[in-house]
């Protein structure tokens, strides 16, 4: 059986976790714990980044990281479901995919920034020109808000996972901002139940 391993606090590997129950991969795809904190977890051998999700291959290989995945999984589904066959709707899902990891990439910088410097020596400028890059990709979606496919593709699943990342790390200070994106999400929770039962740990 293919093997995901994940922390349950990351969003990129929340997406993953969300890709395989729409596809409807829970008996095909076993679900594991994994920490990039604990010298001991074989996660460094299987990644050599170090980083989540990884997927273990019947074989023993590994995937990563979280856009590889999540066409992998597509694949073990049978194609075309969360990457659309047609070309103007993949690159879209693509590029939708792209600027939300983007997003979270930055968030996770200033996250990683207050958790492993002490606060007197937090580089400011470093801060303002993460948290600029998140500012600018969540402002573009908010003047064009994505539609939501059934399944929702890579781009609408990390969507979802990077407004779920604010609110998980930031509480939820993008929400009166950004209205249209607020419609969104509770779009995709009340479609997507496993949104909600992919949630990081309180």
């Amino acid at each position: 059986m293919v093997t995901l391993r994940t922390g349950f606090g990351s969003p990129f590997g929340r997406k993953a976790r969300i890709a395989i129950s729409v596809l409807g991969l829970d008996g095909k795809v076993k679900v594991e714990p994994a920490s990039t904190q604990d010298a001991a977890d074989p996660l460094n051998q299987q990644n050599p980044l170090g980083k989540v999700p990884v997927l273990i291959l019947d074989d023993g290989s590994t995937l990563f990281d979280s856009p590889v995945v999540l066409e992998y999984l597509d694949v073990l589904a049978g194609g075309g479901r969360i990457l659309p066959k047609d070309t103007k709707a993949r690159f879209d899902a693509l590029r939708l995919e792209a600027l939300c990891d983007g997003i979270l990439d930055a968030s996770i910088l200033i996250v990683y920034e207050g958790r492993y410097r002490p606060p007197e020596m937090a580089v400011q400028k470093w801060l303002d020109h993460q948290a600029g890059k998140a500012q600018r990709g969540l402002a573009a979606l908010e003047q064009a808000p994505p539609g939501l496919d059934s399944p929702p593709n890579v781009g609408q699943i990390t969507l979802a996972c990077t407004l779920g990342y604010r609110d998980f790390r930031f509480k939820g200070t993008w929400r009166k901002e950004y209205p249209q994106l607020l419609a969104w999400l509770d779009n995709f929770a009340a479609r997507v139940p496993c949104f909600a039962t992919t949630a990081p740990p309180a």
